[in-house]
Parts: C-alpha cells; structure tokens; sequence
C-alpha cells in the first residue's frame, strides 16, 4: 500500500475542476478539528487519571480515614465510555487506548452496530447498544455522534446519569445550552473551536490521528494556546477543565485545602527553566482564583468546594475567567503541562494566544 500512496490518481483532489479547488482547506480544517479534539480528549483524561489517583493514594477525606482498608473502594481508575462508534468515536477510542492510556476494560462502546468496531473488541473493549447502560457505569461520556441522533440519545441517558459522571460533547450545532435542556444535567463540558483562514495547512493528509499526535509540530500545534494551523481552542473548555476537577474532589469529600494542593500538583507540577530550582516563582493556585473573596472568606477550612455547573462555567466569566487572561505565568505553565503530557518540549517561538470570542465551530 505504501507504494500507492504518492499515485497522482488516487489523491483525495485528482479531477477536481479549477474553481473548485478553492474549498480544500475544508478538508484540512476538518482534519486538524479532528486531531485536535483527540488531543485535548486525551489530555482531560490524562488529567482526571492523575488526579482520581493522587485522591486515591492519599486518603485525605474524613469519610475515607475512617474506613479500613478492606472497606476503601478500589476504584480508582478512570472508567470512560464513548456513545457513537462511528468515524470520530473509532479514532478517538483508539487514541485513548493508546496516548492516555486507558486500560481496554475501563473503556466502553455503545453504537447502534457494535459489530463494526471488531478491532476494538478483539482489544478488549466492551461494545454494545445499550446508551444508559453505559452512562450508569462510566465517569466520563463522550457524545460522539450526529446532531440528528442526540434528542433521543439524550432521552435515554438523562435518568441514567449520575450527577459526577462528566458529559464530553462533540456534537456539532448543538450549543452548551441546549445539551444542558436536553439531558438536565450541568456536569458538561465542550470544546470550542474558532477557526481563522490564512495559515498553512500542517495537519497531514494521510497519517493516522495517532501517528499524527506522535509528529511534533502537529502535536505542538494542538496546544490549547496555540493557533497554529488556524484553530484555536476557546479558553472557557479550560475553565471548565478545572472547574471539573474540582467537582472530582468534592464528589469524594475532599477539603478544599488540600484540593487546592492536589490542583497544583496535577496543573502546576510541570516547570519552565525560567522557574528557578526551588519553584518559588511558580504559579501557585489560590481559593479566589475559583470561588469569590466573600465566599473564600466565609469557607470553613474542613468545608470542600461547592459544586461547580460546567454549563454555566462555560457560559459566564468566572474568578478563572479573569486569572488566566492576566496571568501568563499561569498560560506557560499549562503550556508546558500540556506539551510534556505528550512528550515533548514546548519551543521558544510558540507564543500562548488566548481565544475568548464566540467560536465558529
């Protein structure tokens, strides 16, 4: 096959008439949405992962320390379940397998035609057509199917959903709000991307979503700040991403003390050169970067941290909101989380670029 690769004939543009070549960059916007979804998926549960483990070693809750050990759950491992097996929800369960990597038992599939998804399968992933099935036992869901099919998906899943179970969305056209309305549920999150003409098109025609994740300049151009490739991902998906893990600390009791430790030692872990050996100028998270000082200053020590919608995280400016637009301290940081999740070095060149406007996709 790789002899045929570079044949003229077979080349996805061959024929096209003149005036209608001007409609190509479509194909590599669709690709580089594509890539990138994957990329930042893989990295919020990366993220989750780290934490839901760093909460399960430590045993810092009252409910937990009084447990013994035979009584303390082992269930740590992040349980993640995909809804749609059809060409999004295949490449992203494959990247999961393998980039996160999420173990084959604790990944799960449910499409109308689980006999297509054979290769999965035979790697141990549980594929079937039961929608609440699926969402009663994961932590994380992602809607990987079409817009037509989510009223009735949502229908189905809305009784089923557990209020910490995180919905990952990415149906097209079907805003923040609306997915709140149709699964009455506000533990959501959704990337958003805007897209702008006039870069060069870096995505690859050919790779695999994963091979690409493993090409350095395409995977730096995934960075959240990055708009390389001319997409860019809106700022708010990270809110929400902190805002989520947050909600994972407080569905386990934890206090918001050592929640805030635990937060920087998974965001902030990760240092630049210019942070010095002792880490003393390194960003740290503070209670009133997430709550607001009358709130802060009325928590109780032993109190976790209220419960955080995710659609209205998304949807308002937060105390976040305004600390990651000032603080590029705080952007390099999770700049170089981000690029070292993957493997690599972020360059000198790469200049963070926050997106805050309403997206087009």
């Amino acid at each position: 096959m790789a002899m045929l690769e570079d044949l003229e004939s077979l080349q996805f543009d061959y024929g096209m008439e003149e005036e209608d070549r001007s409609w190509l960059y479509l194909q590599g916007r669709f690709r580089g949405l594509m890539i990138k979804g994957c990329a930042h998926a893989t990295f919020f549960c990366k993220l989750l992962r780290n934490l839901r483990q760093l909460l399960h070693e430590k045993h810092i809750s009252t409910d937990l320390e009084t447990r013994s050990l035979d009584d303390t759950p082992d269930d740590d491992e992040l349980k993640v379940g995909i809804i749609g097996g059809g060409h999004l929800g295949k490449q992203l369960a494959r990247v999961l397998l393998q980039l996160v990597p999420i173990p084959a038992e604790q990944l799960r599939i449910s499409t109308r035609r689980p006999e297509t998804l054979d290769e999965l399968q035979k790697l141990g992933v549980q594929c079937f057509y039961r929608n609440s099935r699926l969402v009663g036992w994961a932590d994380v869901i992602f809607l990987c199917c079409l817009s037509s099919q989510l009223p009735h998906i949502c229908s189905e899943i809305q009784t089923s959903l557990g209020k910490a179970c995180i919905v990952y969305s990415f149906v097209a056209a079907v805003p923040v709000p609306r997915l709140n309305l149709l699964l009455k549920h506000t533990n959501i999150l959704r990337p958003q991307y805007q897209c702008f003409e006039g870069f060069a098109n870096l995505w690859g025609a050919n790779k695999e979503i994963i091979a690409a994740l493993q090409d350095p300049v395409i995977l730096q151009a995934t960075c959240p700040f990055n708009p390389a490739g001319g997409i860019i991902l809106n700022i708010k998906w990270l809110e929400g991403l902190f805002y989520a893990a947050l909600n994972v600390c407080t569905a386990e009791a934890t206090p918001h003390l050592p929640a805030l430790q635990f937060m920087n030692e998974v965001f902030l872990s990760v240092h630049d050169e210019d942070c010095g050996e002792d880490g003393a100028s390194c960003p740290q998270f503070q209670l009133q970067d997430f709550v607001s000082k009358v709130y802060a200053k009325n928590l109780p020590r032993a109190r976790p941290f209220p419960w955080f919608e995710l659609t209205a995280v998304q949807l308002r400016e937060t105390p976040l909101s305004r600390h990651l637009l000032t603080n590029t301290a705080l952007r390099d940081h999770l700049m170089h989380l981000y690029c070292d999740s993957f493997g690599i070095s972020p360059t000198k060149e790469q200049q963070p670029v926050v997106s805050t406007g309403s997206p087009s996709q």
